[in-house]
């Protein structure tokens, strides 16, 4: 059901790009000799919110980390921004404009809130720079504010996860990899981070959303890709998932 090469969709932050910000061609992940990702092709263009949709273990992780240069055992394409990047380690990747927010939050829980953010600018030499983008952050989360220092193992789950996002935006990154933003959190804090992840999208920031929530993610994505244990099963835009009966009960849990 995977289709052909996705054309370039034209968005407000996408001013006539040559190249999709991310790019995967036949995609392979492996674990030991076990086989997560089956030859994935997936692209990303300048100002989208894409969804990677899945059940747990589909393989939607392993390609987030794969793109990160967190796993070792991969083939295939790579591109970011036009240039091959499989093999680069991770914080080459950072160094480039990625930017991956793990599932499970992983904040550095000693530490207080603002030393959390100042971790994410570790590489940034600009003091200015590091100033506006705490500024920005605790514009998107007044509670990261009211809370800077406070030590990050006391906050909620919703608000470590708030943390973590923050912490991966302070580089101004050009491609923001989340991985299941909304798992553990109450529905009412889920509103807010899904609410919060649009605003982010909309001062620029190109998104590649994992998640399982399918009805969320498809609510702010543009596109989305459908994974079954390791192969691409699906892709088109949001609405036309959404439309398929076949696919909306299938993969999506909703009849």
């Amino acid at each position: 059901m995977q289709g052909p090469q996705t054309p370039r969709p034209d968005t407000p932050n996408n001013p006539a790009a040559e190249h999709p910000t991310l790019r995967l061609q036949g995609l392979e992940v492996y674990y030991g000799k076990v086989y997560a990702v089956h030859g994935v092709d997936l692209e990303v263009w300048p100002g989208e919110v894409v969804a990677l949709l899945g059940a747990n273990g589909a393989g939607k992780s392993s390609i987030l980390r794969a793109i990160m240069g967190l796993i070792a055992d991969s083939r295939g394409t790579i591109a970011f921004r036009g240039q091959s990047v499989r093999g680069f380690p991770s914080e080459t990747m950072a160094g480039l404009g990625l930017a991956y927010v793990p599932e499970g939050r992983r904040v550095f829980g000693d530490l207080t809130v603002l030393d959390n953010l100042l971790m994410g600018a570790y590489t940034v030499t600009d003091r200015g720079a590091i100033g506006r983008g705490l500024d920005e952050i605790f514009q998107l989360f007044p509670v990261l504010r009211d809370r800077h220092r406070q030590v990050a193992a006391t906050l909620s789950g919703g608000e470590q996860q708030m943390l973590a996002i923050g912490r991966a935006l302070m580089r101004g990154p050009q491609l923001l990899l989340l991985d299941e933003p909304s798992l553990g959190l109450a529905p009412v804090l889920v509103k807010v981070m899904y609410e919060t992840i649009q605003r982010i999208s909309q001062r620029g920031t190109t998104i590649l959303l994992a998640e399982q929530s399918a009805h969320l993610a498809l609510q702010i994505a543009r596109r989305a890709y459908v994974l079954e244990t390791g192969r691409m099963v699906f892709h088109g835009d949001a609405g036309s998932l959404m439309s398929n009966p076949a696919m909306r009960e299938a993969y999506l849990g909703v009849a």
